[in-house]
């Protein structure tokens, strides 16, 4: 098994990303027995992944990394880096390895303090690997200053630094910074290829592999944790239901203020391990006396971490709503599919019935409003507005038609 193993229906990608890892690896061969080095190499400094969410965008990234810091014997007789076995390898996939750092979104955006230590690292060579791998896993999050940080660094790289930007389209990053990035768009995978490797991989039996890789319409993260969480099936299941409970106001009120309830208390179980292990390492770093009490001078950074691990909760719980709505599209996207006598393999065929009875009832006019609404609330919630008046102004929608 490759590290390659994991970039599902992505066969261009995988193929562009093992021949750079491979002049990579020949380079730094070459660099440290004191040879020359490639004439030609396809490896670069700066890559940037774009894809829909679910093509694994990340997945990608990290695998290359993990081939850049393979350390296989076998590279030696002419094998590929990227065995997925190797100390380098294992590391580098878990998060773990000391040359791979990664940045994500804490809250709605990559702040400049979150991205600084970062970008110093990203000059200096690698402590132990191969390569010093910088991966920013939401770059379109980046704000205007810690943009203008990543910029400087990608124009002026320490020879063995690679950048591995990540972001949904290339439209979402600076065009100074994507022009300098070779760029690899990754494309939503085949639903069938997504049930194949939930079966492969995690052991999921062969009928639910392909309901939910059929529900998630091919989105690798979300159709693994359905198949694998009952919390995310009662989620979904309640989230289905929602087109019914919508012909009062009062059942609208309350689908509302069931839905955010949900996606703060799924954001909340997601925070509370990761919250937990973090203050526990940080008060161990800062010296942490026997009953908890905290050496002077530090309730500082014990505020910093608290600040930022309320950012992330308040993210998490705007993209559990976003999952909700995302879920919930879906849904009219089936009625609209029966409605206009379309041939589309339906997304929620476990409730058909409920998608047919929906489609006569309306028509497919207003199952478009209904859509729009969506839409309008998934908007709202980019702009701040509070998610509770945002999801009953869209409940209230979908009463209406």
């Amino acid at each position: 098994m490759t590290v390659w193993d994991d970039l599902v229906g992505q066969e261009r990608v995988a193929g562009s990303l093992d021949a750079a890892a491979r002049d990579a690896d020949a380079l730094v061969t070459a660099v440290a027995q004191g040879t020359a080095p490639p004439a030609a190499s396809k490896m670069t400094h700066a890559w940037l992944f774009t894809g829909p969410p679910g093509s694994g965008r990340v997945t990608a990234a990290r695998a290359f990394a993990a081939a850049l810091q393979c350390v296989s014997p076998d590279r030696a007789l002419g094998g590929a880096p990227g065995c997925g076995f190797c100390d380098g390898c294992h590391t580098a996939l878990l998060g773990t390895h000391a040359d791979v750092s990664t940045v994500a979104a804490v809250g709605t955006q990559i702040l400049a303090d979150d991205m600084r230590d970062t970008v110093r690292k990203s000059y200096t060579s690698p402590a132990g690997g191969r390569w010093q791998v910088i991966l920013v896993e939401d770059a379109e999050r980046l704000n205007e200053k810690s943009a203008n940080a990543v910029l400087k660094a990608v124009e002026e790289p320490a020879p063995r630094t690679v950048w591995l930007l990540c972001a949904p389209s290339v439209e979402d990053v600076l065009p100074t910074i994507r022009s300098r990035c070779r760029l690899l768009t990754l494309s939503t995978p085949a639903v069938d290829a997504v049930a194949d490797m939930l079966v492969r991989r995690d052991g999921i039996e062969p009928e639910v592999a392909a309901t939910v890789a059929r529900a998630t319409q091919g989105h690798i993260d979300r159709a693994r944790r359905l198949a694998t969480d009952p919390r995310a099936r009662e989620r979904r299941a309640a989230v289905l239901k929602v087109p019914l409970r919508v012909a009062d106001v009062g059942g609208c009120l309350k689908a509302a203020q069931e839905l955010v309830d949900a996606a703060a208390e799924d954001s909340k179980q997601l925070a509370e391990e990761v919250d937990t292990k973090e203050t526990e390492e940080l008060k161990a770093a800062l010296g942490a006396q026997s009953g908890g009490r905290m050496p002077r001078g530090t309730a500082g950074v014990m505020k910093d971490l608290e600040d930022k691990q309320k950012r992330r909760r308040t993210r998490s719980q705007r993209d559990s709503l976003d999952l909700a709505l995302t879920e919930l599209t879906g849904v009219y996207r089936d009625v609209l599919a029966l409605q206009l006598g379309s041939r589309v393999a339906l997304a929620n065929v476990d409730i058909q019935d409920t998608l047919e009875r929906l489609a006569r009832e309306t028509s497919p006019e207003s199952t478009l409003r209904r859509v729009e609404a969506i839409a309008a609330c998934r908007e709202a919630l980019d702009r701040n507005v509070a998610p509770l008046l945002a999801v009953e102004a869209m409940t209230m929608a979908l009463r209406a038609g």
